[in-house]
C-alpha cells in the first residue's frame, strides 16, 4: 500500500492544541449577514391617487376604517420569523408585493403567491423544516423562470431582470 504523505500525529496534535484554545477561549461566537439582492422597481412609477388614504411605505399594524358606519376590527397576531430567516422573510414580502405587476397569468400568479406564502408560512415556525422550504423556493423559483427566460407574453417592461433578480434571491 502506498504511504499518503499525511503526518497523521501531527493533524492529531494541532486538532489537541486547537480544542484546548477553544476550551481556554470559551465560546465563539459568529455573526452571519446575508446578502440579499435588492428587487428591481416595475412599473412607471406613476401614482394613482384615490379618493382615501394613500400610503406609499410601509403600513405594518395599521387598521383602517374609511366611509364605513359601523366597523369591528381585529389585530392578527403577527408571528415571529425564525431566527436566521429575516432578510428572506423581507424579500419574499418585497417579492409578493410586486408580483401582481409582473404580467403573470392568474393561474401562475397565484401559484407564485401560493408558494411565496409557503416559505413565508415555514420560516415563522420555530424550527423551519428544510424540505418544506427547499420545495416552496423551488416551485417559486419555477414560477418565475419562464419571466426570467423572457418566455411569458404579456410580462411588463423590466419584469424579465426583475425575475432574474427574483430567482437569484430565492437560490
Amino acid at each position: 500500500m502506498a504511504k499518503s504523505g499525511i503526518n497523521k500525529q501531527g493533524i492529531s496534535r494541532l486538532m489537541r492544541d486547537l480544542q484546548r484554545e477553544f476550551d481556554r477561549q470559551g465560546p465563539i461566537h459568529v455573526p452571519v449577514h446575508t446578502a440579499m439582492p435588492e428587487l428591481p422597481q416595475l412599473g412607471s412609477g406613476t401614482t394613482v391617487n384615490y379618493n382615501g388614504p394613500v400610503f406609499n411605505g410601509d403600513v405594518s399594524g395599521a387598521q383602517i376604517a374609511w366611509n364605513n358606519e359601523t366597523v369591528t376590527q381585529n389585530q392578527p397576531h403577527e408571528s415571529a420569523v425564525a431566527a436566521g430567516f429575516e432578510d428572506l422573510a423581507r424579500f419574499v414580502t418585497d417579492l409578493l408585493r410586486q408580483l401582481p405587476q409582473v404580467g403573470l397569468s392568474d393561474e401562475d400568479r397565484e401559484d407564485a403567491e401560493a408558494a411565496a406564502n409557503d416559505v413565508l408560512t415555514e420560516i415563522t415556525q420555530p424550527e423551519p423544516e428544510p424540505g418544506r422550504l427547499r420545495r416552496a423556493l423551488a416551485m417559486l423559483r419555477g414560477v418565475l423562470a419562464p419571466v426570467a427566460a423572457g418566455v411569458v407574453a404579456g410580462a411588463t417592461a423590466g419584469a424579465q431582470e426583475w425575475a432574474h433578480t427574483a430567482i437569484t434571491g430565492l437560490s
